[in-house]
């Protein structure tokens, strides 16, 4: 008698599809290095739908991201872009290049989604002020996003059990920052590190060069004529034009090759638009005042947490004490909060009762 086999689940065939349709260079689904914690697989979805699904439903962190600035602190232009519009300009991006290069569009897709959910308050100048005030109290130990966003989404995120992701999200999201490298140094893969994680690396830099110029032009804070002509004539003088430049580059240089690659035109001008940018608006002086206040709140919450039990308990509530294992808990307390958040707290605390709300 004719034995029948049992039906695929539709998860099961997503998986035969990857491995018929996918590039040889695309982390497959079915060949994950897992969980931490192990889990009956789902029906439908792959396991890294599932990591994209969590980190959208389940993450209190990535909500919170709609909160928080992106360049510009406390706008008043409605248009400008927030951490969580960046993180979906960067999703897009990357999940373009992948498609095109035949890469895992769903572990793109998680690792754009989850890359900033460490995020401070108040952008990078959150960022390095929350950096300094940690290290006054605990030496050996400092801040950055791109582990924090691992810390977040393994430790923080749902009364501290984490998301149990998988561990090519989890290392994609740890491993997407640049800092100020330039891009051909920044396109150099760490090891291990999935083609889909590199290419959410080069697609953060796309997406942040050209919505933050985007903003300054909206903003008026820069204009056509101030950006560096040659930058100009390579990348175009739209925005639209100008993505379309940087996307189209990296699909056409690394189509078919095991690791990405941009043109020398057009990774060099995104390199003097990068440092354009860091000279003129990240650490310029239009920011200026903006920086020095948010140092001052940064410096002030962290120092206040530390030293004033009372005020520690009420907000944070354990661990009395001026210890490191405090430290650390201040540090990710703060980098939880939104701007406005932080904002309040600081009046709160530092400001006199009758002090107008807004």
């Amino acid at each position: 008698m004719a034995q029948h086999s049992q039906p695929a689940t539709i998860r099961e065939r997503l998986e035969a599809m990857e491995r018929e349709q996918l590039s040889p260079y695309a982390t497959l689904s079915a060949e994950s290095c897992g969980r931490a914690r192990p889990t009956e697989p789902d029906p439908v979805r792959t396991d890294f739908q599932r990591d994209r699904d969590r980190i959208i439903h389940l993450c209190r962190s990535f909500r919170r991201l709609a909160h928080k600035t992106q360049v510009f602190i406390a706008p008043r232009e409605d248009h400008l872009r927030t951490r969580l519009s960046h993180t979906l300009e960067v999703s897009q991006i990357a999940r373009t290049i992948s498609k095109a290069l035949r890469l895992n569009e769903d572990l793109t897709e998680a690792i754009s989604l989850g890359h900033d959910v460490g995020h401070t308050p108040f952008g990078h100048a959150g960022e390095w002020a929350l950096d300094e005030s940690y290290r006054r109290y605990d030496p050996d130990a400092g801040f950055h996003h791109a582990q924090h966003s691992v810390r977040v989404l393994t430790q923080i995120e749902r009364e501290d059990r984490g998301l149990n992701l998988t561990q090519e999200t989890l290392e994609g999201i740890g491993a997407h920052s640049k800092g100020q490298s330039d891009t051909g140094a920044s396109m150099a893969p760490p090891d291990g590190l999935t083609m889909e994680g590199m290419v959410v690396r080069i697609s953060d830099r796309i997406a942040y060069l050209a919505h933050d110029l985007d903003d300054c032009l909206r903003s008026g804070l820069l204009a056509l004529e101030d950006l560096p002509a040659p930058c100009i004539a390579v990348l175009g003088e739209q925005h639209s034009q100008r993505v379309g430049t940087m996307v189209e580059d990296v699909i056409a240089q690394s189509d078919g090759l095991s690791a990405l690659s941009m043109s020398p035109r057009v990774a060099s001008a995104m390199d003097e638009l990068k440092d354009f940018l860091f000279e003129h608006i990240y650490l310029g002086p239009p920011l200026l005042p903006a920086r020095e206040k948010v140092y001052g709140v940064i410096e002030a919450l962290f120092a206040l947490y530390m030293e004033d039990d009372r005020a520690y308990a009420t907000d944070i509530g354990s661990v009395p004490g001026f210890t490191q294992m405090r430290a650390r808990q201040v540090c990710d307390y703060i980098a939880g909060m939104t701007d406005r958040f932080a904002r309040d707290r600081y009046v709160e605390h530092f400001l006199p009762s009758a002090y107008p709300r807004f």
